[in-house]
């Protein structure tokens, strides 16, 4: 075959996949008398029990005389309330990813030798092997980055001399590793498209042992590799926010699956990437951005309430955007009615606006909200597919989007000192709540815990390290959307 024509659908592939769809067919009935789940989620939309775990949990609804109702929704890493987390490292001006990195692999908060001791560990991990940035990311980039970390991922087997351990300890060091490196296969990614695909210019910076993983991920991605204090503290929270949800999504279920064979880290981390990549999960987060981009272009005055819910409209009946039905943002499918990640990230967007000359957009959001639109009865599914947040956030994050990857300072970082020891609550099913230390921390890159639980075998006790691999959301690739295939 021409390669030319290597990538042609022709009609005789038409006439194939045809047959091939036909010879496939079950009846859908069956499913029900059988009882299969077709899905991480039942035929009433409820989520598909697929494993148990103490290391997150998602509450969207509370009891009230005995009845389960809708309720604003609370997101838990290891009992404590990630409200209550974010507010003790931001509240004191600092980083808080390395710290609750430890708190979701350990299920402790480290005091300040354990966190010093971890994110010099993480320090020192942040390195490729010899000649890795020419040899593998430099050479056929991909358009799409989670192709390119995949591939990333799986060629790191070839430079690990113990890729096949399945031991705990081995695992462990495999998954700090990638999360320290993910920054790099990422961002030096996306440099490579922008310079053979963009014909935009090379830069390839070495990470700062010093510096944060947020302010690093920011440092690599500049030309000038300059940025201020606010934006690496808001991506900071972006990432602390997006480290774990529950356990129970698409990518995370992966993860089940692979590591039940006992196959290597490299394969397990990047089947959940090619997972994470699918625009029914990760892969619609860039939708927020599109879709907003096609909003403002065709939508003559942002701020008309009348223009904005018709436009809302459109996109719910398909006809709109990319006719899918659907409206994509920041608020997964379980929140009845507010996905807490996006009420606590809000406050920060704001600052971020405020710096960058982009309140406009930002004071559209309330409008975007979409109130005018979830009052009518016959858009009753978009209500509860994603709360108030699915007009309001999107917004706000591609304000986040613009800043983190458009702009450039002259101003370099202003270092973040060690803090004092301030109290968070941790929170649990019972009504005790105890005090406990919030310690210094620094660091960041967006990452999306993904596995299960412990368990006698080592398949089981390394999906619970499995979750600290990490899916780095920079800002070419990733606006947290609402998952519908995402279960609890």
């Amino acid at each position: 075959m021409d390669n030319q024509n290597f990538s042609e659908i022709t009609p005789e592939l038409i006439r194939l996949a045809k047959l091939s769809e036909e010879a496939d067919i079950i009846d859908t009935a069956l499913f029900t008398k059988y009882d299969v789940k077709r899905g991480l989620r039942d035929l009433n939309g409820k989520g598909v029990l697929a494993g148990l775990t103490t290391i997150s949990d998602v509450r969207a609804t509370e009891v009230i005389n005995g009845e389960s109702v809708p309720a604003h929704g609370r997101l838990f890493y290891r009992g404590y309330d990630v409200k209550d987390l974010v507010h003790g490292f931001a509240s004191e001006d600092r980083f808080g990813f390395e710290e609750v990195t430890y708190l979701l692999l350990f299920n402790k908060l480290p005091n300040a030798q354990e966190l010093k001791d971890f994110q010099e560990l993480l320090s020192a991990y942040r390195t490729l092997p010899t000649s890795f940035v020419r040899d593998i990311i430099m050479k056929a980039p991909s358009k799409d980055m989670m192709n390119t970390l995949a591939r990333s991922v799986l060629t790191m087997y070839s430079y690990d001399d113990r890729a096949d351990d399945t031991s705990l300890p081995n695992v462990l060091r495999q998954c700090l590793q990638l999360i320290s490196i993910f920054p790099l296969l990422t961002i030096y990614g996306y440099q490579a498209y922008s310079h053979y695909h963009d014909g935009n210019s090379l830069y390839i910076h070495q990470p700062q042992p010093q510096l944060s993983t947020a302010e690093n991920i920011l440092h690599i991605l500049r030309p000038d590799s300059s940025y201020t204090e606010l934006e690496a503290k808001i991506l900071d929270i972006a990432l602390v926010l997006h480290m774990e949800h529950g356990g129970g999504n698409n990518s995370s279920f992966t993860t089940h699956v692979v590591t039940s064979s006992l196959a290597d880290t490299y394969s397990v981390i990047a089947a959940a990437i090619g997972s994470l990549k699918g625009p029914r999960h990760g892969g619609a987060n860039i939708k927020v951005v599109q879709m907003f981009d096609e909003m403002m272009s065709v939508l003559k005055d942002w701020e008309d309430e009348e223009e904005v819910a018709a436009y809302l409209k459109k996109l719910l009946n398909k006809e709109a955007f990319d006719h899918a039905g659907l409206i994509y943002g920041v608020g997964h499918a379980v929140y009845s009615k507010s996905d807490p990640r996006a009420v606590i990230f809000k406050n920060f967007v704001e600052k971020l606006s405020m710096e960058k000359g982009l309140e406009k957009e930002f004071t559209c959001t309330p409008l975007w909200n979409g109130s005018r639109l979830r009052s009518s009865p016959g858009n009753a599914r978009s209500i509860r597919a994603s709360a108030s947040t699915w007009t309001s956030t999107p917004v706000s994050y591609t304000i986040c989007w613009d800043c983190l990857r458009n702009f450039s300072h002259r101003s370099s970082p202003s270092r973040v000192s060690s803090a004092g020891a301030p109290t968070v609550w941790k929170s649990s099913p019972t009504t005790a709540r105890s005090s406990v230390p919030h310690i210094n921390l620094s660091g960041t890159i967006k990452i999306m815990l993904i596995s299960g639980t412990g368990g006698k075998n080592n398949a089981d006790k390394n999906r619970s390290v499995f979750r600290s691999v990490f899916y780095s959301v920079i800002p070419f690739s990733s606006l947290p959307r609402q998952d519908r295939s995402a279960a609890r």
